[in-house]
C-alpha cells in the first residue's frame, strides 16, 4: 500500500445536529405559547369555579336571610295580635273594676247591675243616674256631682285622650313607615283598591277613604297591621266610573253609589242583614219570581254554614288543627275528617300575585304579577321562566290579571291591564300572538281542552272566543245588564270540558252561559246578591260553581245544557228553570274572590278576602277545613289537573303551593 492511500478515505461528516432553520424555531415557540394559554385557561377555570361557588353560597345566604325576615315579620304580626288581645282583656277588666269601685262608693250592693264606665259610658247605675256624656265633654247642669266620681271621670277621660293620641300616632307611624319592601310600595297602590278601597275593618266613610283601620282589628289570627298598601283586594272593578284612580290620586268615591255594592263589613265579621247583605249563617235567599225560581236543595241551614264562625282557632282541639311555622288548618268537627293539608312551597314575588294557574300535567305553575308572568316547577318550587314584554310602556303599573297554559304546555296566555292577550312560546320566551279587541282590562282567560280556542273576559262587558289558528274572534255581548246593577263587566270566564259552553261571571251579579258554536246566550243564572268574581265548571261539565262578593258560593246544575243545543234566552224572557242553584256554600266572612273544583269532582275550594281558603264537600256543601296562611286577601286559587296540589296567590306578594290528600 502506498503511503498516499491512507489519505484517500471519504471525508467524515460532523456529528453535531444541523443548524435549525426558521420553521423549526417558530414551531417551538408556538408550543410554548399553547402551554402558556393552557395554564392560564386552567387558572381562569379554577377561578370561575370558585366564583360560582361563592355566588351559590351568597344566593343561599340571601334566600336564608329572606326566609328569616319573613319568619321574623310573621312573629311580629303574631305578637302584635297577642298584644292587642291582652290589651283588650286588660281594658275590659280595668273598666269592670272601676265600675265596681264606683258602685261601692255609692253604696250599691255588690253584684247589683251597673253600667260599665268608660269613654262612652256615664257611670254606675243607681240614683241619681247621670246623663250620657261624650269623652272630653264637661257635664251639663244636673250632671253627676260626686267629687270622687268626678275626679275619676276626669282621669278616665284624660287617659282616654292619651290612649287615642297613642293610637293615632301609632297608626300615623304605620302609614308613614315603609314595610320591608319599601321600594315596591308604589307598585301596590293601584291593585289594592276594589270597589272604592273596601278594606275589612274600615267602616265606609266617603270623607275618609284613606283613614286608618280602627283599633282592635289586630285581634284576628295572622292579621298584620294594615297600612295604606297592606290590604289588597284585586281591582276587578268595572272599567268605567269604578276604575281605580291613578297612583297618587285619591280613590274614587262614586263606587258605592250604585245599588248592590254594599259598604265594607267590620274586620272579619259578617255583613249586617239587610237588602243585598245576606247573613252568612242565615238561610239562603228565597227564590224570587223574577229569578228563574232558584230553589236550593242543600240549603245553608246545615252545620257547615256555621263553620268556622263557631270556633276559636286558638282553642281548637289538637285533633282538629294542623299547624305549620306560619300557617294552620282547622278541620270541621261536625263532619268526619277525611282530608290532610300541608304547605309545600312559598314562592316570593316582587308585587301582588294576581293569578295562579297549573299546567295540564300539573308539573308547572304560572303566576301573574306586575309586568311579569313567572313559571315554577311544582315539585321543586324553582322558577324556570320569567315572561315580560319589553315593548310594553314603562309608565305606571301593568298587572297580569290572568294566565293560562295551553293544553300541550307549549304556550302561556296572559291577560293584562293594557287590554291585550299575549300568547307566549314558553321555550323561546317569545310572543307568538297578540290578540287585540277588548276595550278594557282583561280579567280572565281559559283554553279549550283541544287547545284550539281561548276565551277571555273583560271589564268592557264582553267575553270573546279566539281561534288560536287563524286569530279570529267571536264576541259574546252582554246587552241585558240588570236594570238595578247595570254594570256587567266580566270578571271570570270558563269553557266547559266538552268545549260547547262558555260561562261568565259579571259585576251585575249574574252568571251567563253561551253556546260556543253559535255565540248565542243560553242561560242567565240569577241568585247572587253581589258581583260574581269567579266561575268554574265541574270535571263532568254538568255543574258550575260561582263565587261572589256576597261571601257565598253557589252550585248550578247545568246538565240540561250539556250535549244539546237550546234556544237563546232572548231579551230575558226565556225561562231559565232548567239550570237551578242546588247548593249554597256559606262560611266565608268576606268576599269570595276565587273558586276551583278538584280533578275528581270531590272538592270545591275557595279563596277569600278574609285571607282564608276553604275546602268544601262538593256533594253536601259542608266545609271540610279552613286553611289560613296568607297575610292578605287570597286573590286566586287553582287545583292541579293532576290532583292533590293546590296553589294560592295573595296580596301579600306570595304564591303558595299546598298538598292535600285523603286520609
Amino acid at each position: 500500500m502506498s503511503s498516499s492511500a491512507i489519505y484517500n478515505h471519504r471525508s467524515l461528516q460532523p456529528t453535531v445536529p444541523p443548524a435549525q432553520g426558521p420553521n423549526q424555531h417558530s414551531h417551538a415557540r408556538l408550543n410554548e405559547a399553547v402551554d402558556t394559554i393552557r395554564q392560564e385557561f386552567e387558572v381562569l377555570s379554577s377561578d370561575l369555579g370558585i366564583l360560582r361557588n361563592q355566588r351559590d353560597e351568597y344566593e343561599s345566604k340571601v334566600t336564608s336571610q329572606i326566609n328569616e325576615l319573613n319568619i321574623i315579620r310573621q312573629s311580629l304580626y303574631e305578637l302584635e295580635s297577642q298584644h292587642g288581645k291582652i290589651r283588650q282583656t286588660y281594658e275590659e277588666e280595668l273598666t269592670r273594676l272601676r265600675a265596681e269601685l264606683h258602685a261601692l262608693r255609692q253604696g250599691v250592693p255588690a253584684g247589683a247591675p251597673h253600667l260599665p264606665v268608660g269613654p262612652a259610658s256615664v257611670g254606675p247605675s243607681g240614683p241619681p243616674a247621670p246623663p250620657p256624656t261624650a269623652p272630653g265633654v264637661p257635664p251639663g247642669p244636673g250632671s253627676y256631682s260626686d267629687p270622687y266620681y268626678g275626679r275619676d271621670r276626669d282621669r278616665e277621660r284624660e287617659k282616654d285622650r292619651e290612649r287615642e293620641r297613642e293610637i293615632r300616632d301609632r297608626q300615623r307611624e304605620e302609614r308613614e313607615r315603609p314595610p320591608v319592601e319599601n321600594a315596591r310600595d308604589q307598585k301596590r297602590i293601584k291593585t289594592e283598591r276594589m270597589k272604592g278601597d273596601t278594606r275589612p275593618g274600615k267602616p265606609f266613610n266617603s270623607s275618609s277613604a284613606r283613614s286608618p283601620p280602627p283599633h282592635g282589628y289586630y285581634a284576628t289570627p295572622f292579621s298584620p297591621p294594615l297600612s295604606a298598601a297592606d290590604h289588597y283586594s284585586p281591582s276587578l272593578q268595572p272599567p268605567n266610573t269604578k276604575l281605580p284612580p291613578a297612583p297618587g290620586a285619591p280613590p274614587a268615591l262614586t263606587t258605592f253609589q250604585g245599588p248592590g255594592l254594599p259598604p265594607p263589613p267590620a274586620a272579619h265579621a259578617p255583613y249586617p242583614p239587610g237588602p243585598g247583605n245576606p247573613h252568612p249563617a242565615g238561610p239562603a235567599e228565597p227564590p224570587a219570581a223574577s229569578s228563574s225560581a232558584l230553589v236550593p236543595i242543600n240549603n245553608t241551614q246545615n252545620s257547615g254554614a256555621q263553620f268556622p264562625d263557631d270556633l276559636d282557632p286558638q282553642n281548637v282541639p289538637p285533633e282538629l288543627k294542623k299547624e305549620g311555622s306560619d300557617w294552620f288548618a282547622v278541620f270541621n268537627g261536625k263532619v268526619k275528617r277525611v282530608l290532610d293539608v300541608s304547605l309545600v312551597h312559598t314562592l316570593m314575588h316582587e308585587s301582588v300575585v294576581c293569578c295562579v294557574r297549573f299546567s295540564a300535567d300539573g308539573k308547572y305553575l304560572a303566576t301573574g304579577c306586575n309586568r311579569t308572568a313567572q313559571i315554577y316547577d311544582t315539585k321543586t318550587g324553582v322558577k324556570t321562566c320569567v315572561l315580560a314584554d319589553e315593548s310594553a310602556g314603562k309608565a305606571g303599573d301593568l298587572y297580569i290579571r290572568s294566565v293560562c297554559f295551553s293544553p300541550d304546555g307549549k304556550y302561556l296566555a296572559t291577560g293584562a291591564e293594557d287590554k291585550q292577550i299575549r300568547i307566549w312560546d314558553i321555550a323561546k320566551k317569545h310572543i307568538r300572538n297578540v290578540f287585540d279587541g277588548h276595550q278594557q282590562e282583561i280579567y280572565s282567560l281559559d283554553f279549550s281542552l283541544d287547545g284550539r280556542l281561548i276565551v277571555s273576559g273583560s271589564g268592557d262587558k264582553t267575553a270573546r272566543i279566539w281561534d288560536m289558528v287563524d286569530g279570529t274572534s267571536k264576541v259574546l255581548m252582554i246587552n241585558d245588564a240588570d236594570p238595578v246593577n247595570n254594570d256587567a263587566g266580566v270578571t271570570s270566564v270558563a269553557i266547559s270540558p266538552n268545549g260547547q259552553l262558555v260561562a261568565a261571571g259579571s259585576l251585575d251579579t249574574v252568571v251567563r252561559i253561551w253556546d260556543v258554536r253559535t255565540g248565542l246566550l243560553l242561560e242567565r243564572l240569577r241568585g247572587h246578591k253581589d258581583s260574581v268574581y269567579s266561575v268554574a265548571f265541574t270535571p263532568d261539565g254538568k255543574g258550575l260553581v260561582s263565587g261572589s262578593l256576597d261571601k257565598t258560593l253557589k252550585y248550578w246544575d247545568v246538565s240540561g245544557l250539556v250535549g244539546k243545543r237550546k234556544e237563546p234566552a232572548a231579551n230575558g224572557k226565556k225561562d231559565d228553570r232548567s239550570s237551578q242553584c242546588t247548593m249554597n256554600f256559606v262560611g266565608h266572612t268576606d268576599y269570595v274572590l276565587s273558586v276551583a273544583v278538584s280533578h275528581d269532582g270531590q272538592w270545591v275550594v275557595s279563596g277569600s278576602k278574609d285571607r282564608g281558603v276553604q275546602f268544601w264537600d262538593s256533594h253536601s256543601a259542608m266545609t271540610q277545613c279552613m286553611l289560613q296562611g296568607h297575610k292578605n286577601s287570597v286573590i286566586s286559587i287553582d287545583l292541579s289537573p293532576a290532583g292533590s296540589i293546590l296553589a294560592t296567590g295573595s296580596g301579600d306578594w306570595q304564591a303558595r303551593i299546598w298538598s292535600y290528600t285523603n286520609i
